[in-house]
């Protein structure tokens, strides 16, 4: 990069179940105002804004920011499904990282209704027809929600091919519970056992209910800038975006007839890979990570497209508790989409809260020891996937 780019200030609201949120706008409002008081800068220091969101009006962004300052900035819009989020900090890392800004806030929020995702323009062709049609070849269930039938077939390919039990599902969603526990800002703290996952009600194939992430409303922040404005205005410049990138579908999203791909395998693998040759820095050096577990399938999927497992090795590695604390690498801390929610737009920076915070030394009960550097992996249908790394100094 030409300009490092300095993760100053994080900050998010507590998430909440549909109907029991604040507004849009003042759940923005108030993550922005946390991340700025997080980095000890006025508003009037931020050169540009990039917000997302996914269910909304054109200039939510504004709506959002206006509380907080009107200083006649740039703010951005951004749409990117469920890497919304982390879209919005890779155009702010980047806008530094090119010089093109000292200081920048990413904000992301939704307010999202109960039940499953589906469309919201129904006067027009769906940007999921392709996709449609490879699910509906491999899995069937035209019924059964778009999500669920995406992320279960995947489970149940990857069973297919390398035997995988329900039953380790079922323990990736029992291992996000008891992280969360510990996590003040999740929607779901209590823990749950394998049993309790699998006597859930089945969704589809190995997936039960306790295995799909739930709709949330919410928002979180980050502060984005240069390490010169970082020394300039006394802000702490401990943790810094080492490589980042963002990758969409392939022609083998579809070519390859396989349900992994379809929900983004590929693309995590392609972005990974690109961060790790541009940090100099491999899977085995990570000490925690926070991914897109908006299923627990793909929670597993993820560990091998992010080469955290061998291909065909994610259930060895939920076997030998690798993916949690005292294992090789902890993932989702925080309780993952699993259990903190999942308010689309959000997600990406709640993710990026998270490991700003365990890179400081933030993260209380939470806290994975000694954590220097960390991985965050944010996947969005249609497709986009953003990995990012961060380090600490």
């Amino acid at each position: 990069m030409k300009n490092p780019a300095v993760v100053a200030g994080v900050g998010m609201v507590p998430f909440a179940k549909p109907g029991a949120s604040a507004p849009y706008y003042d759940m923005g409002a108030e993550a922005a105002r946390r991340a700025l008081a997080d980095a000890g800068l006025d508003y009037d220091k931020v050169q540009q804004a990039y917000v997302g969101y996914v269910y909304g009006d054109s200039t939510c962004g504004q709506r959002a920011l206006y509380p907080v300052g009107m200083t006649g900035i740039p703010v951005v819009n951004v749409n990117n499904n469920c890497s919304t989020g982390s879209t919005a900090l890779f155009l702010a890392r980047q806008a530094v990282a090119s010089g093109a800004a000292d200081c920048v806030i990413a904000l992301g929020f939704e307010q999202m209704k109960p039940g499953a995702l589906g469309s919201y323009f129904d006067d027009r062709p769906t940007p999921f027809e392709a996709f449609d049609q490879v699910c509906n070849e491999l899995v069937g269930h035209p019924d059964t929600p778009m999500a669920i039938r995406y992320f279960g077939g995947a489970g149940m390919a990857h069973m297919d091919k390398y035997g995988t039990r329900a039953e380790t599902f079922a323990k990736i969603r029992a291992k996000a519970s008891r992280h969360a526990v510990n996590n003040p800002v999740a929607l779901f703290r209590k823990e749950v056992t394998v049993e309790d996952v699998m006597a859930s009600p089945v969704l589809i194939g190995p997936m039960t209910r306790l295995m799909a992430c739930p709709p949330t409303c919410g928002a979180a922040a980050a502060i984005v800038c240069s390490e010169a404005f970082a020394r300039q205005h006394g802000l702490d410049a401990r943790v810094t975006i080492v490589a980042q990138a963002m990758t969409t579908d392939t022609p083998s999203t579809f070519e390859a007839r396989n349900m992994m791909q379809l929900v983004g395998s590929d693309m995590a693998r392609a972005a990974a890979n690109q961060v790790y040759e541009a940090a100099g820095i491999g899977p085995g050096d990570v000490d925690v990570v926070e991914l897109h577990d908006c299923f627990a399938t793909n929670e597993l999927l993820t560990y091998e497209a992010l080469g955290l497992a061998p291909e065909g090795g994610g259930e060895k590695m939920v076997e030998d508790g690798d993916n949690t604390y005292g294992g090789r690498v902890v993932t989702n801390p925080s309780g993952g989409l699993l259990s903190k929610g999942h308010p689309l737009g959000a997600t990406g920076l709640a993710q990026c809260t998270e490991l700003v915070q365990q890179l400081r030394g933030q993260a209380e009960a939470r806290q994975v020891d000694g954590a220097r550097v960390a991985l965050q992996h944010n996947l969005g249908l249609g497709g986009a996937c953003v990995v990012t790394m961060y380090q600490a100094s």
